[in-house]
């Protein structure tokens, strides 16, 4: 993100390198929220920048972080600074909001993004109420993107970005107890790109009850929209949310047919179908059979005699 843009409902400011910039000139600690980028092709570390917002920030009125490119030279993971956030968790008690990986894909493409165990923030954070994580499982069997089953009583809002989501972390975030939980989504991604979540790991999420409050559910950017979008049609949680966005994947005829024939979708107010190989007709008849619900959605560009479908999100 950059500097004119919200996170968490506050502007997204750019902590400067030490030595840049009046200390005494940034803005009240509460009142942005605060992004921290190592410029990726300078020479400041992560640690030390780390260590530089620790001792210019009141850290403890900070209600938002967001954590951009934070290698130098080749890309490495974040695990050592979500063990920098985690160990320093009491430096920050008004923490609501975590972006972990807010790089662009000039920066670093999202399949690159080596992420780790993002369980110690959760865990070192009860009170937080939004995360938000970017990046695909390592797919060289090193570890990579990892969650481990918890309860957390106050996050509100999880989303995770992917062009390649490893079943595992889909199925800790179903067995996860996450009471206040109102916002979920999940970008599936390509099993190019270690993307192999089926339908069956989203059982237990898509029978309802999982997550009592949830009111907005995204099942998206998916190799399996198709599958998705049948098992959406007969889904219990369905009833219960306000919005939901199968966008992003290879959604086609077949996937829209389920729709129709499924559940009604009249109580959302929203249904997110963009990047889709849907066929106006049928496209035509889900926007019509959902009314009043508004059903938006642009078509996934493709050639006429091409049959591959592709997600819109992968490397």
């Amino acid at each position: 993100m950059t500097d004119d843009e919200l996170f968490f409902d506050l502007r997204v400011h750019t902590l400067p390198e030490p030595g840049e910039g009046d200390p005494s000139k940034l803005p009240p600690a509460h009142a942005v929220a605060w992004r921290l980028d190592c410029g990726w092709q300078g020479s400041l570390t992560f640690p030390a920048l780390w260590q530089h917002f620790l001792d210019t920030v009141d850290t403890e009125q900070v209600r938002a972080l967001m954590i951009g490119p934070w290698w130098q030279g080749n890309y490495t993971g974040i695990e050592p600074v979500v063990e920098l956030i985690a160990g320093h968790a009491d430096r920050f008690p008004t923490l609501r909001a975590l972006f972990l990986a807010d790089v662009e894909s000039e920066q670093c493409e999202i399949s690159w993004l080596m992420m780790s165990d993002i369980t110690p923030v959760l865990t070192a954070f009860p009170l937080l109420e939004e995360l938000l994580v970017r990046g695909c499982g390592e797919t060289t069997g090193a570890g990579g993107l990892r969650l481990s089953p918890v309860r957390h009583e106050s996050l509100r809002s999880l989303c995770f970005e992917s062009g390649g989501l490893p079943g595992h972390v889909v199925r800790a975030v179903t067995s996860s107890e996450f009471p206040a939980l109102e916002r979920l989504e999940i970008w599936f991604g390509s099993t190019w790109y270690g993307g192999d979540a089926t339908v069956e790991d989203l059982g237990p999420l898509l029978s309802g009850g999982t997550f009592p409050r949830l009111r907005h559910l995204g099942l998206q950017n998916s190799e399996i929209q198709d599958e998705i979008a049948a098992a959406i049609a007969s889904a219990p949680v369905v009833a219960q949310l306000t919005s939901l966005s199968l966008s992003m994947g290879t959604l086609s005829d077949i996937g829209g047919a389920a729709l129709l024939a499924g559940q009604p979708l009249t109580h959302l107010s929203a249904l997110d179908l963009d990047h889709h190989y849907l066929s106006d007709e049928v496209f035509d008849h889900i926007r019509a059979a959902c009314a009043p619900a508004a059903v938006s959605g642009d078509a996934a560009d493709m050639d006429e005699d091409e049959e591959e479908r592709y997600v819109a999100v992968s490397e």
